[in-house]
């Protein structure tokens, strides 16, 4: 899609100290569990007492990032608020099919039932800031946040000023444990910090909460443009390499979705061989592989783009770029079937 969008404003719940402070001097967190969880913040300046009693994780970050997110941009009721998410909230789903078998049916709680649904996260939102404008949130696996981000670019193309656009997804035990037996992670222990330097069948979990307030017209404040984005759906026969091709000439930087999965391995060649030279950083070590990542990655390429410089614990031995970046692309996939481009230029 063409048209420029500008990143207004963000913020990131995820298993890396993203919420507060400053991320080119954080600690790279790492584990040997397959299971990278999300490092969750103080709610209570957030969240009321009585309402974050009731809530499970995935409402908490969802919520929290968001409020953060507008926070950050100082616009106190936001208009349209557009989200993606692969899974929605899985605790309480699973909550609710276990009390379906342990009470046959009967005497149900409905408050699992009414949480599990995906635009749970959207309308507390709306809740809490008082909002009555467009909400919608997409649900298409490893497609989820890019549909509600080319929402929010239509809609700003039809005149919105701003618009809320996010992704959350949460991992649990069950979910772990039933991904687990159909490969979706690796098999042997691994430390995220390896990640990429043997590839295996399989990669790790993960998690996290991406808000940004994307607006139709650049600030001072602005971390960067979203100048174009394509997504493809199980390319074949040399499709992904004339996409990208096509797509953009020569960036500065490449930010991937790389993730130690050697079954798709190949996709990522395609690119290396579409862009020689080009310096690549991926991403998945930092986050794990779900569903909606691709937020998390463009969180991250657009931190990069604004400050010119590389969170050096997270990057070890690419600690700084060589030159000026002016434009970022960014490829992903989510299992060799939903494909993602989007190019980013710095405001």
């Amino acid at each position: 899609m063409k048209g420029k969008c500008y990143i207004q404003a963000m913020a990131a719940i995820s298993p890396q100290p993203t919420f507060e402070g400053d991320i080119f001097s954080a600690q790279l967190v790492h584990t040997d569990s397959n299971l990278l969880a999300c490092i969750e913040p103080d709610y209570k300046p957030f969240i009321p007492g009585n309402s974050l009693r009731r809530m499970t994780r995935v409402l908490k970050m969802g919520l929290t990032a968001a409020l953060k997110c507008s926070q950050e941009s100082g616009i106190t009721i936001p208009g349209p608020i557009i989200t993606g998410t692969g899974k929605g909230s899985l605790q309480d789903t699973e909550k609710f099919i276990k009390e379906i078998a342990e009470y046959k049916e009967t005497a149900l709680n409905p408050t699992p039932f009414i949480q599990s649904t995906y635009n749970s996260v959207n309308g507390l939102i709306a809740l809490q800031q008082k909002c009555t404008a467009y909400n919608n949130t997409f649900v298409h696996r490893g497609f989820s946040f890019e549909n509600a981000l080319l929402d929010s670019m239509m809609l700003l193309q039809e005149g919105a000023t701003h618009t809320l656009t996010g992704a959350f997804e949460e991992i649990t035990k069950e979910h772990f444990y039933i991904k687990s037996r159909i490969g979706f992670w690796k098999e042997a222990p691994t430390d995220n910090r390896e990640l990429y330097r043997h590839l295996s069948p399989g990669s790790i979990a993960g998690e996290g909460a991406t808000f940004f307030i994307l607006t139709g017209t650049p600030t001072s404040q602005s971390y960067a443009a979203i100048s174009d984005f394509r997504m493809l759906y199980k390319p074949r026969g040399g499709k992904l390499a004339e996409a990208l091709k096509s797509f953009t000439t020569s960036p500065d930087l490449i930010i991937t979705g790389r993730n130690g999965d050697s079954n798709y391995e190949h996709y990522y060649q395609e690119l290396d061989q579409c862009f020689p030279g080009i310096p690549q950083l991926p991403f998945k070590h930092l986050c794990g592989e779900y569903d909606t990542a691709g937020a998390f990655g463009l969180w991250l390429a657009a931190q990069i783009i604004k400050a010119q410089q590389i969170p050096a614990a997270w990057f070890p031995g690419t600690e700084h770029l060589s030159a000026p970046v002016r434009t970022i692309l960014f490829y992903n996939h989510f299992y060799g079937e939903q494909h993602v481009m989007l190019k980013l230029e710095r405001v």
